[in-house]
């Protein structure tokens, strides 16, 4: 386990050169910033005087290289619309979505979990269709679509709810419902698939033939064994959500780390635009990460050597 675990660590730093390059050249093509940075009545030379000031001027590998250079020593540069460091900027996010990711996802398992273990249980039964339809439903519900939904009807027409922004419970509530909704359908499909396939299982007809009871054999016996897809399943969303839910913290203005990036590419903001995507990646591989230990945890015969 020690060895796979150092192999994972080591490989961080290729993935992570490789995804910076990749932003790099992204941006690199996206435009040149200083057209949004100086009025559209500046001059040539004043246009061409802050290109040179900012090293945009310089050929691309050039660039590039002075950026690794930068990036070895913890420095993105500075953001030409905030005018301050850019990764300390992107911290600075990290606990507002931290903070949605958590309550959307807390929202997705209470939900799906007995929604879906009660659908395996009725299998094939009306109340096992409308959970079903009903998962499909949210699962093709846009997200913008719904938190502007939510916004008109609880925010606006009745006024339960704050419209946006982040500071008090309540202003979590509609962003996190938007969110989960679409999480929570889709495990609550896959909390149902892997049920039943673990409750067809020969140990799990004996159970019941000895006399247990159905709620001991559903919950002890089914439902742990029926984790290992829904940890991947989950794993997967909380990085989607951990990574930006860009959509939904623009319409709800939620000052996390989705707003801040759409507000980057939109505005040409290489250095956050890079930050930003770098501290995710390395959410992304730790949370990959403890996925993996998380198997472990569940099913001790997986090996990793």
């Amino acid at each position: 386990m020690k060895k796979y675990l150092v192999k994972r660590l080591l490989q961080i730093v290729p993935v992570l050169f490789i995804i910076t390059f990749v932003v790099f050249v992204l941006v690199y093509l996206a435009g040149d910033p200083v057209a949004l940075m100086l009025p559209e009545d500046a001059s040539e030379a004043d246009r061409e005087a802050l290109r040179t000031a900012l090293g945009l001027n310089q050929p691309f590998l050039y660039q590039y290289f002075h950026f690794i250079g930068d990036l070895i020593q913890g420095n993105f540069g500075t953001s030409f619309r905030y005018h301050q460091e850019a990764l300390p900027l992107v911290l600075e996010r990290l606990p507002a979505t931290f903070e949605l990711a958590a309550a959307s996802m807390l929202i997705a398992i209470i939900i799906a979990i007995p929604l879906g273990i009660f659908s395996a249980q009725k299998r094939n039964s009306f109340v096992d269709l409308f959970i079903t339809g009903g998962s499909v439903l949210g699962k093709a519900m846009p997200s913008f679509w719904l938190g502007i939904m939510l916004i008109l009807m609880l925010a606006v027409n009745y006024q339960i709810f704050p419209v946006s922004g982040r500071g008090t419970w309540a202003h979590l509530i509609l962003p996190a419902i938007t969110l989960g909704t679409g999480v929570a359908a889709e495990m609550t499909r896959l909390v149902r698939s892997s049920m039943l396939d673990i409750l067809n299982q020969d140990y799990i007809r004996t159970a019941k033939s000895k006399g247990v009871s159905d709620t001991l054999v559903v919950y002890k016996h089914a439902f742990r064994n029926s984790l290992i897809p829904v940890v991947t399943i989950t794993s997967l969303q909380v990085t989607h959500l951990v990574s930006g839910a860009l959509i939904t913290e623009t319409v709800f203005s939620w000052p996390g780390l989705g707003q801040l990036l759409v507000q980057a590419v939109n505005g040409r903001d290489m250095a956050v635009v890079q930050a930003a995507v770098f501290v995710i990646a390395i959410l992304v591989i730790l949370i990959n990460l403890i996925t993996d230990l998380i198997y472990r945890l569940l099913d001790p015969r997986i090996n990793y050597s």
